[in-house]
């Protein structure tokens, strides 16, 4: 059996209800108007929520749905994970993103929210949620979380119809004062599966537009979700570039099963919430023996692809999407055929593990970089001891991390930049929230 590292990250479905029928939803929310009947209780989600804690005490955790703010319990929830250490942030199409129940959830302990855009089109994301006036409202979720100093990312779900937004996409998040842009790209599951979805030749040509924004951009972190082969493109442009499994980072391929993994509103748990084969329940197994020896699980931390992404030279890097061909044909270790890279049959690019530091951490720089979530602390370290590096020092002070930030994004640190020049589209003002 593979040894299991803790989870970075584990979304919680809270509930199947949702205000919206968003055509691409892996979650079929047939009973949106008034949620399954099967869902998990407030006591049964505390408790899954302290066995998570009891197996990574640095675990992001998302709450998630359906749409969680539709669970009346949802403060009581983030006060329970927030005091068990995790960090949580909400999953959402912001329609129910209000300045009051912000503030309620940021005193409840929110750190953070991710908000559903797909289009700057407000016709276009209208159609693509399945109600009308929902770009609206999600404008006016904007405003309340910049307002409130809510640490909010942008979630755009990329289709051939939408593609060409992406640099517009780009400018409007920094506007925004967005910390982050999450680039998905959609597995055909649930209602998806009657989703054109995303051409091979698409795919690969926003995904490369994807990777160098990500590389240039110094205020907005931009990312590319259920796209692994983001990190063969990281590497072909820039092998220095610390994003890179190579390099040490471990976010930006896919962690299904090996950092993350999901559990339905039910209590399933799966791999990715594009995996919809449970390997376990936390209602008749406790979460760590799921986690740890789940047989899926098993496999995905120890690979054997199949087809081209077997003969690839990045398969440890990259290993493709193993939820596409799992939903398309059942096989997880089949090729991803949306891929369209042809094997170089060179030698298989081997990652670089932890290779340790001999710089020595002040007792408060430590407290600061465990402050970090654990899906990004490798990277933000290795920019941190690089810096002081360069400094030609051999001990790292708290102030140095906010000096390497600094040097990364310019005098305003780290991109959460709230209030600074927000401009919805079309709007002839700038910096006025309208």
């Amino acid at each position: 059996m593979t040894a299991a590292d803790p989870p970075y990250l584990v979304a919680l479905n809270l509930t199947r209800r949702c205000n919206l029928r968003c055509e691409h939803c892996y979650l079929d929310a047939g009973t949106r108007a008034e949620g399954g009947t099967d869902e998990l209780t407030t006591a049964e989600v505390k408790d899954v929520i302290d066995r998570i804690a009891a197996l990574s005490s640095g675990c992001m955790v998302v709450m998630t749905g359906g749409e969680p703010l539709l669970r009346p319990d949802i403060e009581d929830l983030v006060a329970h994970a927030a005091d068990a250490g995790l960090m949580v942030v909400l999953g959402t199409n912001g329609l129910g993103l209000t300045p009051d129940r912000i503030d309620r959830l940021q005193k409840a302990g929110l750190a953070g929210a991710g908000i559903s855009l797909d289009s700057l089109d407000p016709a276009f994301h209208d159609d693509f949620r399945g109600s009308a006036g929902a770009w609206g409202k999600t404008m006016a979720a904007l405003d309340a979380c910049r307002d409130a100093g809510l640490v909010f990312q942008l979630h755009y779900s990329v289709t051939d119809d939408n593609a060409h937004e992406f640099e517009s996409m780009v400018d409007f998040a920094k506007s925004a004062g967005a910390l982050a842009l999450n680039v998905f790209f959609l597995v055909c599951t649930g209602r998806g599966e009657k989703v054109t979805n995303i051409s091979a030749a698409t795919y690969e040509d926003v995904l490369r537009r994807v990777t160098r924004a990500a590389h240039d951009e110094p205020q907005l972190m931009i990312r590319a979700k259920c796209a692994p082969h983001f990190k063969r493109m990281a590497l072909e442009l820039d092998p220095d570039w610390p994003i890179t499994l190579a390099q040490g980072y471990e976010a930006g391929g896919c962690l299904a099963g090996t950092r993350y993994c999901r559990i339905t509103p039910e209590g399933g748990v799966t791999a990715c919430p594009y995996m919809e084969a449970e390997v376990g329940s936390v209602r008749e197994t406790d979460f760590a023996e799921i986690w740890q020896s789940a047989e899926q699980f098993q496999q995905l931390r120890d690979p054997k692809p199949e087809g081209r992404c077997g003969d690839c030279e990045y398969t440890k890097m990259c290993g493709g999407c193993r939820a596409r061909p799992f939903a398309r044909d059942g096989n997880l270790m089949g090729e991803d055929f949306l891929c369209d890279y042809t094997p170089g049959q060179g030698a298989v690019i081997q990652p670089l593990g932890d290779t340790g530091s001999s710089l020595v951490w002040s007792e408060e720089a430590k407290t600061r970089l465990g402050r970090v979530p654990p899906f990004v602390r490798r990277m933000v370290r290795r920019g941190v001891e690089d810096f002081v590096r360069e400094q030609g020092r051999d001990r790292i002070e708290a102030d140095d991390m906010a000096a390497a930030a600094r040097k990364r994004f310019g005098e305003g640190g780290m991109p959460a930049r709230f209030g600074t020049g927000f401009k919805r589209p079309g709007s002839p003002h700038a910096g006025d929230g309208s």
